[in-house]
């Protein structure tokens, strides 16, 4: 089915003006002509003036879906249903305007197809195609009501609630009948839900009565069953809680639909019913109106009005209130932000067209290339979810009308643009025998001969490269003289495939692309992994690499070895796969100094070893030094092997960074003390080793080891410590050390305090080498939160510890 729309057929003669006539008139209709313009202008484009909508058909009857296009003639309409053009019968009429008219609706039946589906107007003209949106014809329906009054009894003052439900196309106008006679809208005690509720407030006598419900449309009308209301003799009077016989209901609608939130609450006395938004944003005032005693009405909905609703009923005077809820979601059809422009571009180049379209839900995007669905591939890219399309290297076969169509649940649109490809005379040909031969593992040469024709003005080559397996818009290109004929492609990988074309360029534009060709790289032994080793105890190391996915494709993966320096021989090769990045070696000598390659391989051999030498014998004397703490009053024998492998590395470390510390703060240093013992310390008296241990504190010990340690008054063992970690210049010395009591507290970071008032203390200076402990648990209080990182001044004394900390709020009686 189509029509063909005539070039405009010619004007008759202009009359003949009479020559004195004509200078005067010459002027005037130079300004009214029009000023010419260069190209087609906007109306020339192929576009649609009027677009087919959704519609309700009665069956039987006639119904017309309206098109109208504008563009250069002559254009060719037709019509899609479901995405098949429909054939010319006697039961469908195209219009002379493009406008489709169905004489008979019709359903399925006997076989014969019904008219209701989605239907597109098509049209055409030599510059390409373009298809309208889609419209959605269905019959309109009546089916029974699935939901029928019922009868009621209310008391004289109350509420009484009546409701039908009942689907149809259109949808059904409900109205309300009492005693077969239509409800008086005009009474304020009578209010009409759209939904088919009739609610009823103030109870009167005269309210009793049989109430049906009428539902109407296109299609048929039905009446419901009838409900009989009674009311009864006036309440008692008595106090009720306030109740909410129905909240509303969760609501979906399209934007400039109404919503209707019922709320119907019964109390005595009788309670306030108002809204609010659950996340606290005002509800507005317009569009909006109580309906009722408590219903809400939004007309004209936007996407703004979409969230969760809450009914409130409130007992006057009082805070005693009941809640209920329901969720407004607002969806918007698809519309277009930034419509595609239409572009003229040189042949080679590349084209851009973008669209963004905005709805709710997010609508999504596709293109449409003179009508068929355009995906991508080749030279054809799809970015930021679709909204841009590009073509590279564009062509003749390129030149068409592309269309961007949103579409959401709510509704599509569609918009186009038309591509015009500038091709200009006398341009060469693509090059022609273009080859590639792998020189290594990171170089291919590729050779081609030059155009057959116009190849004077040739300026010179582009050669274009990307890998085989990777998007077109990750290709790059490389210029070569137009004397050279070959080129070399370096800084590839190697074992990987590339793709090549090239185009010649001259000075009015380039060429088409030559026939793209294939070449792989050679392949190469991998490169040296990155290794890390960590020692685990005096047993044992971890070993730390990177993984290599990449090995698995080549027939590859890593090789360990690894053997006492001492020895000749390796153990090994351990065969792991590319995936993995660590191994633990495990069971070795506590003395030794250990040798460790690591060494990637894959089908053309092994790659160069990463060497790494590591020592086991310092964790070991580590171990030894520092036992297990008697920090929790366990006997010595009963600490395990890792337990005394731990705090040994961390004491070494403590260690570390108690030197460092030393080293900025100079010859100055601090020290916590306790005022209850400072005569003891200035001026100091007799050597170090006699000084009263106690005035050293470890900061950071637990509260519970503090009051258990001045339970049991242990205190440093300063010639412990010192034997642990001799003085400076000591290295290299022999160290005797005695046999320590197991009875004694192990010298370490976790030795406790003595028991002191935290009240008390202060910090004083003194000299370093009265300050400095040999233990890395020696160290300044923290300062105050509000003096930051440095410590109190001479002079000064610290706040109690209670004052650092934040007094929780009193709570409320």
């Amino acid at each position: 089915m189509a029509v063909q729309r005539a070039a405009s057929p010619r004007r008759p003669p202009a009359p003949r003006w009479p020559r004195l006539l004509l200078p005067l008139l010459l002027p005037l209709l130079l300004l009214l002509l029009p000023a010419p313009s260069e190209g087609l202008g906007h109306s020339a484009e192929l576009a649609f003036a009027v677009e087919p909508s959704d519609d309700v058909a009665v069956p039987g009857q006639p119904i017309v879906l309206d098109c109208k296009v504008e563009g250069t003639p002559p254009v060719r309409i037709t019509w899609r249903k479901n995405g098949v053009e429909l054939p010319e019968s006697t039961h469908s009429t195209l219009l002379a305007n493009g406008s489709l008219m169905i004489h008979h609706f019709r359903l399925e039946r006997g076989g014969s197809p019904s008219d209701e589906g989605d239907y597109e107007c098509v049209a055409q003209n030599r510059f390409g195609l373009v298809v309208s949106r889609k419209a959605r014809i269905q019959a309109a329906t009546m089916s029974d009501f699935h939901v029928h009054p019922q009868a009621t009894v209310g008391e004289e003052g109350g509420v009484a609630r009546f409701q039908c439900q009942i689907h149809g196309l259109p949808e059904p106008l409900i109205t309300w009948e009492k005693n077969r006679v239509p409800i008086d809208t005009d009474n304020e005690r009578y209010t009409l839900l759209p939904k088919g509720v009739l609610q009823i407030t103030g109870l009167r006598a005269e309210d009793s009565g049989i109430f049906h419900c009428v539902a109407s449309n296109i299609a048929s009308i039905r009446i419901s069953h009838g409900a009989r209301l009674t009311v009864s003799g006036s309440g008692s009077g008595a106090y009720k809680e306030p109740a909410i016989l129905v909240g509303p209901e969760n609501l979906t609608l399209t934007v400039h639909q109404t919503a209707v939130l019922e709320c119907v609450a019964t109390g005595n006395p009788r309670p306030i019913v108002s809204w609010s938004r659950l996340d606290g944003r005002p509800i507005g005032v317009e569009g909006i109106q109580v309906l009722g005693t408590g219903n809400l009405i939004i007309s004209d909905v936007t996407v703004q009005h979409s969230g969760v609703y809450v009914c409130a009923a409130n007992r006057p005077g009082t805070r005693v209130r009941r809640t209920a809820q329901g969720r407004l979601v607002v969806q918007a059809p698809a519309e277009f932000v930034q419509h595609p422009q239409s572009i003229s571009r040189p042949a080679g180049t590349t084209a851009m067209f973008t669209c963004q379209a905005q709805g709710e839900p997010p609508p999504h995007v596709t293109w449409l290339k003179n009508g068929q669905v355009l995906g991508p591939g080749g030279h054809v890219r799809l970015k930021n979810n679709n909204s841009t399309l590009t073509i590279s290297g564009i062509g003749p076969e390129d030149e068409a009308i592309y269309q961007c169509v949103a579409e959401n649940s709510a509704g599509s649109s569609q918009a186009s643009a038309r591509l015009t490809v500038l091709w200009a005379e006398g341009l060469p040909g693509p090059p022609r025998n273009v080859q590639a031969v792998s020189v290594s593992s990171t170089e291919v040469r590729v050779s081609w001969s030059e155009p057959l024709a116009n190849t004077k003005e040739i300026i010179g080559y582009v050669l274009h490269i990307r890998k085989a397996a990777d998007p077109p818009e990750l290709e790059y290109q490389e210029a070569v003289s137009k004397s050279t004929f070959q080129h070399l492609v370096s800084d590839l990988e190697p074992s990987t495939a590339y793709s090549f074309y090239i185009k010649a360029y001259t000075p009015r534009g380039a060429s088409s692309a030559s026939v793209p060709t294939l070449a792989s790289t050679l392949g190469e032994a991998p490169a040296p992994p990155p290794l890390s080793v960590r020692v685990l105890g005096s047993s044992s190391l971890q070993l730390l690499w990177e993984p290599w996915p990449r090995l698995a494709q080549h027939e590859g993966g890593f090789k360990l070895f690894y053997r006492p320096a001492s020895k000749t021989s390796f153990t090994g090769p351990i065969l792991l796969p590319g995936t993995v990045s660590s191994y633990n070696l495990s069971q070795l000598d506590p003395t030794a100094v250990y040798e460790v390659k690591l060494l990637a391989y894959n089908q053309h051999g092994d790659g160069n070893a990463t060497v790494r030498f590591v020592s086991l014998r310092g964790a070991s004397e580590r171990t030894a030094l520092s036992p297990p703490c008697d920090c929790r009053k366990e006997e010595a024998a009963n600490q395990t092997s890792t337990t005394g492998i731990v705090i040994g590395i961390h004491i070494g470390v403590t260690c570390i960074i108690f030197c460092v510390l030393f080293l900025l703060f100079g010859q100055r240093g601090r020290v916590l003390l306790c005022k209850d013992v400072e005569n003891q310390l200035s001026p100091p008296q007799g050597p170090r080793s006699q000084r009263d241990p106690g005035i050293l504190a470890l900061n950071g010990a637990r509260r519970g080891e503090r009051g258990q340690l001045g339970r049991d008054e242990k205190h440093v063992d300063m010639k412990e410590l010192e034997q642990l970690f001799p003085p400076a210049g000591a290295a290299g010395q022999p160290d005797p050390r005695p046999t320590q009591d197991p009875a004694a507290p192990a010298p370490c970071e976790e030795t406790q305090l003595s028991t002191l008032p935290l009240q008390g203390c202060g910090l004083m200076e003194g000299k370093t080498a009265e300050a400095t402990a040999p233990c890395a648990g020696l160290a300044a209080a923290p300062p105050p939160p509000d003096r930051g990182p440095g410590l109190l001044g001479e002079g000064q004394t610290a706040r109690p510890a209670e004052a650092w900390v934040t007094q929780p709020a009193h709570s409320e009686q």
